[in-house]
């Protein structure tokens, strides 16, 4: 075996002589344009960051495995969980939502739970957040709710005013609100806390027979969060606190588990049950649809590159394989065409070429060309389809399945707008100290808030979610409850 060359070289291979002093005219003369060397190495370094992710920039992430451990293929004929026992290699990244690359880790925040599974029939991308629900159920709302999230465009700080003015506005908030605004808005860790597909998906068996379902995972290392004053601490003094602490984690043998977990809805009930089971702002009962323990995923592998893996990787829930399809809801609608277009903005038409992108399976279709399309292109095989050149053919099994649509008429419009019984009754769920730090919690965010009506409005929809839970909050902030029609 020859030793490893450690010869330092340009982009394109050649020898570099001088990497310590540029070219120029004379000792103290200008750089010269023929310093080719000089001009890539600071080209490169100029386009060393990707752009950023417009949500969920600051991420860390780790390799895995996926084992089934409950047969379910009643249900789905995906051939990653056809069997217990089986194995699936898969990558997760986590992630704070409205942080920027160098935000804190600690912040109160939905964290990204996206987990991509190398499956034998192509990747498996389930995208969700570590809360069963979100803020908004449409994603015609998506960049107005973002944009309250990130930095106003004149002072270029945070904005409550504007977070507060939004969510008062969009009363189908609160169950996010509730959830973000109490303890699990801070995760001790990111093995500290739970993940869900958030979204109801179909699952479709090898007969042609779909369920409704939506995904939990759980963590088998329980649940943990920060007090909000060492949550703030950290944020000071280990900004980079839960990437550490995944990393250190996985290196040190201590490998974070979760078992997933799905709930089954019969495609007929949707028609009738209480909530719209396509409304990602409410969640299913567990009462009236049980967990059902699919199998476990453990990470046991950290990156060996982070820009390479964690921050390359691309994830999107239209990112799919034969046994698991799309709802109507509407949130998941918008975010199957969002996030493939956000990948190719971002990494460029070719991200899924990547080494963390790329399926374990041949991939056979007439894409060609695009920027930094790095291997063989296709070489000169057939570039269209239909053809008579014996090009890959399409899988007619596999055709999405069919399903009925609502109504013939376009429409904007949703069948239920109770958006207040789920966040009372997790008002209600929680402990004496939990109702008061959740309080405190919310009414330390709307102090900052500058006008009253908007206060008094959100405080509206805190009281009819609970009358206590609205005159708590109220009293915070030393306003009246408005009265209630």
């Amino acid at each position: 075996m020859s030793e490893k060359n450690n010869r330092l070289t340009t982009g394109w291979g050649a020898p570099v002589g001088d990497n310590q002093n540029s070219q120029t005219a004379g000792q103290r003369g200008p750089a010269l344009i023929q310093d080719v060397h000089l001009l890539e190495k600071l080209a490169h370094f100029n386009r060393e960051r990707v752009p950023e992710r417009v949500v969920h920039a600051k991420g860390a992430g780790a390799h895995g495995y996926f084992e089934v451990t409950n047969d379910l293929s009643q249900y789905t004929k995906a051939d990653f969980l056809s069997e217990v026992g089986k194995r699936t290699p898969m990558f997760i990244r986590f992630s704070t939502v409205a942080g920027e690359l160098g935000s804190s880790d600690t912040v109160r925040d939905p964290r990204g739970f996206a987990v991509k599974f190398y499956t034998e029939e192509g990747n498996y991308d389930l995208v969700g957040n570590n809360t069963p629900v979100f803020f908004i159920r449409d994603a015609i709302k998506f960049p107005d709710f973002i944009h309250t999230q990130k930095r106003d465009p004149k002072t270029h700080l945070k904005n409550p005013t504007a977070v507060w003015d939004f969510w008062s506005l969009s009363p189908e908030s609160l169950h996010q609100v509730t959830i973000l605004m109490s303890d699990r808005g801070i995760p001790a860790t990111l093995r500290h806390q739970h993940g869900f597909g958030s979204h109801t998906f179909k699952w479709v068996n090898d007969k042609g027979e779909g369920v409704w379902v939506k995904y939990h995972f759980k963590t088998e290392q329980g649940i943990k969060n920060l007090d909000v004053d060492l949550a703030a601490k950290l944020a000071g003094e280990n900004p980079d606190y839960h990437t550490e602490d995944l990393f250190n984690a996985i290196e040190n043998g201590d490998f974070p588990a979760w078992k997933l977990c799905v709930q089954i809805m019969p495609l007929e009930d949707a028609n009738t049950y209480k909530w719209d089971p396509f409304d990602v702002t409410k969640v299913w009962s567990q009462k009236d649809y049980p967990l059902i323990e699919v199998g476990r995923m453990v990470l046991d592998r950290n990156p060996e590159n982070y820009f390479a893996e964690v921050e390359q990787a691309t994830f999107s829930p239209g990112t799919l394989v034969p046994g698991i399809e799309p709802s109507p809801d509407k949130m998941l609608q918008g975010r199957l065409f969002a996030y493939s277009d956000a990948a190719r903005y971002r990494v460029g038409a070719n991200h899924q070429h990547l080494p963390i992108n790329r399926p374990k399976v041949e991939v056979n279709n007439h894409q060609r060309d695009g920027q930094m399309r790095f291997d063989g292109n296709g070489g000169g095989s057939v570039y269209y389809e239909p053809n008579s050149f014996n090009g890959p053919t399409e899988s007619p099994e596999h055709k999405v399945t069919p399903y009925e649509v609502s109504g013939q008429v376009g429409e904007h419009s949703y069948s239920h707008d109770d958006h207040y019984t789920q966040a009372g009754d997790l008002y209600r769920l929680l402990s004496e100290d939990e109702r008061t730090r959740l309080v405190n919690n919310i009414v330390g965010a709307m102090k900052p808030v500058e006008r009253d009506d908007i206060k008094l409005r959100q405080i509206g929809h805190f009281y009819k979610a609970d009358p206590e839970y609205g005159t708590r909050i109220a009293e915070g902030l030393g306003l009246a409850v408005p009265v209630q029609n």
